[in-house]
């Protein structure tokens, strides 16, 4: 797809004006002049022995130390925000699904609904204009690496991580409510109401662990989205991620960096996603598997 985009990444490189022997002889270098298939099964060959190539733009650095660069920035973000996510969709759910029906849950689940109506870029802009701009509680365009300051780097993090976490908080309360009111039915739920256990204990003792399967599924998959989805994030806060990094990548024809990018991205997406399916077994054990 990167292949498609118009332009030409050596009159890119060099500028126009040249004579048309350096836009060749460039091209030539860059192996721009191969077929694109011929291009991406040499540079699957390479990424199989680890060597993800070399960016084809200045400065012609290798796309792992760019991805090494990149990453930490995206991977905190996603963290900080499902982390956010989850500290206050959690007690909202155990709080809708205690009340079913009441006037709590339908204000929560309200609430929810317009939060997940708010697209990203409109909740970034709105925090920028009132908490950035206004108040200058945040910086906007900054970042600071964690090696450098760690209280720094949770200054320039959190206003990006709260954008973020809005839209997962909408669909982590929605999720698990449902799953709580269903689990609420159950046998087991309903012998431990009988024998007289506080609400409190049910809910978080009896009721929350086998009705988080949906939730730690869900908590994958956004895991893996994140990663490579906090273009728009990184985009209005000047972050240095790997939205931002394929983008320029896209942009410019560097279908190395681009390539590199949406590798790790997979294989992270991969990763966590096995161990949420490892995770089941621990949430109720009746999944597990008893080969005799």
């Amino acid at each position: 797809m990167v292949a498609l985009i118009p332009g030409d990444p050596a009159v890119a490189i060099l500028g126009d004006g040249k004579p048309p022997e350096q836009y060749d002889a460039l091209r030539q270098e860059l192996g721009l002049n191969d077929p694109v298939i011929q291009r991406y099964l040499d540079w699957l060959a390479g990424a199989v022995r680890g060597d993800l190539g070399s960016s084809i733009m200045p400065p012609q650095t290798p796309v792992a130390e760019r991805l090494l660069a990149a990453l930490p920035v995206s991977l905190q973000l996603a963290a900080m925000g499902l982390a956010i996510a989850l500290v206050i969709s959690i007690p909202l759910a155990l709080w809708s699904a205690a009340r079913q029906g009441g006037l709590v849950d339908r204000v929560i689940g309200a609430s929810m609904f317009g939060l997940l109506s708010i697209p990203s870029f409109l909740a970034g802009l709105l925090l920028i204009m009132f908490v950035v701009n206004d108040q200058g509680w945040f910086p906007r365009s900054q970042w600071v690496r964690i090696s450098d300051s760690l209280a720094g780097n949770l200054h320039h993090a959190i206003l990006p991580a709260i954008v973020i976490a809005l839209s997962e908080i909408a669909l982590f309360t929605r999720i698990l409510r449902n799953d709580l009111v269903v689990t609420l039915q159950e046998d087991f739920v309903l012998a431990a109401r009988a024998k007289g256990q506080p609400p409190w204990r049910i809910m978080v003792g009896d009721a929350l662990r086998p009705s988080s399967f949906s939730l730690v599924t869900l908590f994958g998959i956004s895991t893996g989205r994140l990663i490579g989805s906090t273009v728009i994030v990184e985009y209005l806060f000047a972050l240095p991620g790997m939205g931002s990094l394929v983008v320029s990548g896209a942009q410019t024809g560097n279908f190395p960096v681009v390539q590199g990018a949406v590798l790790v991205t997979a294989l992270i997406y991969v990763v966590v996603n096995s161990c949420v399916d490892l995770s089941y077994g621990i949430l109720d054990p009746r999944t597990r598997r008893v080969h005799a």
